[in-house]
């Protein structure tokens, strides 16, 4: 067992502000291996990266992204994969001062990095900090070795239990990914494991059901029936049993997949999810950037070297930049702010989509228990709604 530290070394970040705020995230594309559920824009490449020439081309499209947004406050930065722990803390500094000049970056917002419990190492994990992150995702998965072999992770528990040592030593906050509905788990097993989590766990945790996503390995195998994953009466129950224990060890949800223990919430998801402007840095990065009455959405080329030359050629290495009228932007708020349990602002998709919620259907599932009302000016999924919230959000939205 893990003893808790007394106190997390600087764990002071600026506070929420419950605004939807402008987030950063650069997105490093390249894995020491592809896992076979991964469906992420993540590659894999047998000869040394050059970092050098990676650095360069994303100041340059950082500084497209600061010509298209306009000068913003920042309000989080995500270093997403891949792997970015794969970065040197030579490339996450260069790339932070890139930010910092074209942006306002107040201290003490969030700055967070994925990595992977395999490509840990504490003196790179002091480099990152000494660049400025503040907040690392593990990509832990499960706590036993069995299954992480069988989700094609590169390292055992005994890692996994080291780089949680050494990130809850080296940064303020630290959060881990478990993934369960894993093949015969049962309830009873998933308990056990998650119980063991937040054991290990600072201030947040994000559990994720596994799914069997089109072009994976494990779609083939599902497709061939050798792969099998809890039906959907075992995976509302692994659900349930979730919410249960998180909420009991103080650790409730935030969001379908997310807990936390109260104001250590990722505000980079936060902007996510409560519909804010993001610029996407990076292979494959996807952004959301208000111009005007306009929010444009855009997407970057998303193989790794076709990109590098976009980039060097015009500066950028977007392939789309879609305007998106007020009626999608609409659909999008829905969508993502009945993710979260403070649920959607009213008021604000009202104002967007010129219209008032249809009364039948909000009555319908006010009646079923799928939504509620918090006071007059915001709406949520209830528990029985977060385990259909596809169909309520469709529901909602027509």
């Amino acid at each position: 067992m893990i003893e808790p530290p007394a106190l997390m070394p600087d764990a002071k970040l600026l506070p929420d502000t419950g605004e939807p705020g402008f987030g950063i995230y650069v997105h490093w594309p390249f894995c020491a291996a592809k896992c076979p559920y991964c469906d992420f824009n993540s590659h894999v490449r047998h000869q040394p990266v050059d970092q050098e020439r990676y650095v360069a081309a994303f100041l340059k499209e950082i500084m497209a992204a600061r010509i298209m947004s306009g000068p913003k406050t920042v309000t989080s930065i995500f270093f997403g994969g891949g792997t970015p722990s794969l970065m040197k803390p030579e490339t996450v500094a260069a790339i932070m001062n890139g930010i910092s000049r074209h942006w306002h970056v107040p201290e003490g917002i969030e700055i967070t990095m994925e990595a992977n419990p395999s490509s840990v190492e504490a003196d790179r994990f002091r480099g990152y900090r000494a660049a400025g992150v503040n907040r690392v995702s593990l990509g832990v998965q499960a706590l036993n070795d069995h299954d992480l072999k069988f989700l094609g992770r590169l390292h055992d528990v005994a890692d996994a239990l080291k780089a949680i040592r050494l990130a809850r030593d080296i940064f303020p906050r630290m959060s881990f990914d478990l993934i369960y509905a894993r093949p015969n788990q049962t309830v009873e097993e998933w308990e056990r494991e998650l119980k063991e989590a937040i054991s290990y766990a600072v201030d947040h945790l994000s559990l994720y059901q596994l799914t069997i996503e089109e072009g994976t390995p494990f779609y083939g195998l599902h497709k061939a029936g050798k792969l099998i994953v809890p039906d959907g009466d075992q995976s509302a129950a692994l659900y349930e049993a979730t919410q249960e224990i998180t909420e009991r060890e103080g650790l409730p949800a935030y969001e379908v997949s997310n807990h936390a223990r109260p104001g250590a919430e990722s505000r980079h998801n936060l902007t996510y999810w409560r519909y804010g402007d993001y610029a996407g840095i990076g292979p494959g990065a996807h952004g959301r950037l208000t111009r005007g009455p306009e929010k444009i959405a855009t997407a970057a080329e998303r193989k790794p070297e076709a990109w590098l030359e976009l980039v060097e050629r015009d500066g950028h290495g977007l392939i789309e930049q879609e305007r998106l009228g007020l009626d999608e932007q609409a659909d999008e708020l829905l969508l993502m702010g009945l993710r979260l349990k403070e649920g959607v602002d009213l008021a604000r998709w009202q104002q967007l989509s010129g219209r008032e919620l249809d009364p039948k259907r909000e009555e319908f599932l006010l009646e079923h228990g799928f939504i509620e009302r918090i006071g007059n000016s915001r709406l949520r999924c209830t528990p029985a709604g977060m385990l259909i919230l596809d169909s309520v959000v469709a529901d909602l939205a027509c």
